[in-house]
């Protein structure tokens, strides 16, 4: 499940669509809209994938990473098979020969595998050294143990919702924005999992391309993270 604005029909029976749209939904939706123009014409495979990641919205790259993540046996490593197979399955319009020329991009040294955590980290957009630095810095205040790990209840106690644009836009309830966050770090509803600083940086990186001010970008982890 993924933190996205999904638009509902006009039927009397539902009122939402009269709710004032946040800044933050428009900006998705121009996000959404943009990235399915710029998937259309790249001929890089890599930022095609990106692309079409951010298509489904601003935490695609956390869905697919999380999606790659399920299905390694712990060497952190991918046979061109479960590569390519996983791209089919999740429907992102990515071409046999596209697929192929990607997976062959990063299995430099010709062993059959790719290495996962330098795919992810190379389809994570760039986030300037700043951006990353607050993301960062957010973790850690989240990570009392020190042990590289979040609950669910971690973030729960510390995210403030009235920071968040759908909140004072009036166009969700606290509760609302409080499970529809915890919805990203929470597969197939497990709230008892855990969040890694990969997982809160693929989330992130995500916002942080429909932010194109660096100071609105650390004010609002500031702000949710109260730093």
């Amino acid at each position: 499940m993924v933190d996205m604005y999904l638009g509902k029909p006009n039927t009397l029976s539902n009122i939402a669509w009269h709710r004032p749209q946040s800044a933050a939904s428009r900006v998705e939706e121009e996000l959404i809209q943009k990235s399915i123009r710029a998937a259309s014409q790249a001929t890089d495979p890599l930022e095609k994938l990106r692309l079409l990641c951010f298509s489904r919205g601003a935490t695609g790259i956390l869905v697919l990473a999380r999606i790659f993540r399920s299905i390694d046996d712990g060497s952190h490593k991918l046979s061109k098979e479960k590569f390519i197979g996983v791209l089919q399955k999740t429907n992102l319009e990515m071409t046999q020969e596209e697929s192929e020329e990607l997976f062959n991009k990063f299995d430099t040294d010709n062993s059959g595998s790719v290495n996962l955590d330098e795919f992810i980290k190379e389809l994570r957009p760039p986030m300037s050294e700043s951006r990353r630095a607050v993301v960062e810095r957010s973790f850690k205040k989240l990570d009392k143990t020190g042990e590289g790990l979040l609950s669910v209840e971690d973030i729960r106690r510390v995210y403030s919702m009235e920071a968040h644009p759908r909140y004072m836009s009036g166009e969700e309830t606290a509760d609302v924005v409080m499970t529809r966050f915890l919805a990203n770090f929470e597969p197939d509803g497990d709230s008892g999992g855990t969040v890694t600083l990969e997982e809160f940086m693929n989330y992130y990186s995500g916002i942080s391309v429909s932010i194109d001010n660096d100071c609105y970008f650390d004010l609002m982890m500031r702000q949710c993270y109260k730093l």
